[in-house]
């Protein structure tokens, strides 16, 4: 039986929030940590997509807050696959505020973020491989292998 090919678009994933008075500081711009919860949603349903099973977060580094997100702004996320290991995908996600009334468009977010499939007991299980199509796919996922490379090494010279 031929393996399916799986591509990063087609983990791809879109949602929208509206950033509420609950979501904000008394500055009125978004918690990180509630931008974050959302990144880490988003990532989930992209790599579920990805390997049709339930999956778990194992990490979520690089997060880059690069604007404020204020009430009343719409966030949009936006992830996909970007790299796929045996048991594990990293999910890159951006996060973009969206001004309703102008449509003006910033991206204000970006993480990347670790998930590994897990079978009905909660053990790691292994994912299908992921085939980059497009030029922005194959620089998307070499730079995913580079930062696998750089966690692997960061682990191992920190646990010594």
């Amino acid at each position: 039986m031929a393996e399916t090919i799986k591509t990063p678009a087609d983990s791809a994933v879109e949602t929208r929030y509206l950033v509420m008075p609950g979501n904000a500081n008394a500055f009125g711009t978004a918690f990180g940590g509630a931008i974050i919860g959302w990144i880490d949603m988003v990532a989930a349903m992209a790599a579920q997509k990805h390997c049709g099973r339930q999956v778990v977060t194992a990490g979520i580094d690089s997060v880059a807050f690069e604007a404020p997100v204020c009430i009343g702004d719409q966030v949009v996320l936006l992830a996909a696959v970007n790299y796929v290991s045996h048991t594990s995908m990293e999910v890159g996600v951006k996060v973009i505020k969206e001004d309703p009334a102008t449509g003006q468009r910033v991206t204000a977010t970006r993480a990347f973020v670790t998930l590994v499939a897990i079978d009905e007991n909660h053990h790691p299980i292994p994912v299908p491989k992921l085939t980059p199509q497009t030029d922005e796919e194959k620089r998307r996922a070499s730079n995913a292998a580079l930062r696998v490379q750089a966690r692997k090494q960061l682990r191992q010279q920190t646990t010594r």
